[in-house]
């Protein structure tokens, strides 16, 4: 069997408790006849134990968008590791662009983050990618090179084993504009091909999954890659039937 696909909903900073009442009631409706991928929801924190009510006895799998590297103390603000543990958290987004771009956050800090998420039994999502000048530049592979090696360096191969790598170009994201087939496959098969440089085992099992303005339209053709594994979904993840259908376009593929 192959990789099961991963499709993830980034909320980013987004709800109200009756929309997502409203928004999870459709998206599990939607799921009941969808098989053969993964389903996660990562809503803002304040929202953690509401959406893991709503879940509860559905395929949906709970995951937050951020974690700080201390598990407690005066660090005003931020929320720990054991804390997204305790309300039932299985994934956690680490190093997404807008965290690195709006925030700061250095290779270094999202390899701490990434250690720290899996010492407290969560699986990270690994984001990656680049921006529109590094594209233009031809340097994207460096780029991404360095994001994983900063990790890679830190926690060693064997880490990414129990975690999940998103590729964002960071110029698709929110934009409206995706990476074609033609500009994600490749960047994909080149992450994979890091990891094998390391650990052949691990970059095979390892997901790759694609961040950047998906949709149902242009899924289908996204999920049909040999290297992309699913999808961390941004706008798109807050219609719940939009997010139904690459849900089961991700379903359809894998089984094809």
């Amino acid at each position: 069997m192959g990789r099961q696909p991963l499709v993830a909903a980034n909320w980013k900073m987004h709800g109200q408790r009756g929309r997502i009442a409203s928004l999870i009631a459709g998206i599990r409706s939607g799921l009941t006849a969808v098989g053969g991928v993964e389903i996660a929801v990562c809503p803002p924190y304040v929202y953690l134990q509401q959406v893991g009510e709503l879940v509860t006895g559905s395929p949906i799998i709970l995951g937050a968008q951020n974690l700080a590297v201390e598990e407690s103390g005066a660090f005003t603000g931020e929320i720990s590791g054991p804390m997204l543990a305790e309300f039932g958290c299985h994934y956690v987004i680490v190093g997404h662009s807008e965290r690195r771009n709006l925030f700061g956050e250095s290779d270094a800090l999202v390899a701490d983050k990434f250690i720290a998420a899996q010492k407290h039994g969560l699986v990270p999502v690994l984001c990656v990618g680049e921006k529109a000048v590094h594209r233009k530049a031809g340097t994207t592979e460096k780029v991404i090179a360095e994001q994983l090696d900063a990790v890679i360096s830190k926690s060693g191969i064997e880490s990414l084993a129990n975690a999940v790598i998103a590729y964002e170009p960071v110029w698709a994201i929110g934009s409206g504009k995706t990476a074609t087939p033609d500009q994600a496959q490749p960047v994909h098969a080149f992450i994979r091909n890091r990891l094998a440089g390391h650990d052949a085992g691990i970059a095979e099992e390892a997901r790759i999954i694609y961040g950047g303005s998906v949709n149902a339209a242009n899924a289908k053709e996204l999920f049909a890659e040999t290297d992309i594994d699913g999808a961390l979904v941004g706008g798109a993840s807050l219609n719940a039937e939009e997010f139904v259908n690459i849900c089961k376009v991700a379903a359809t593929v894998a089984a094809d």
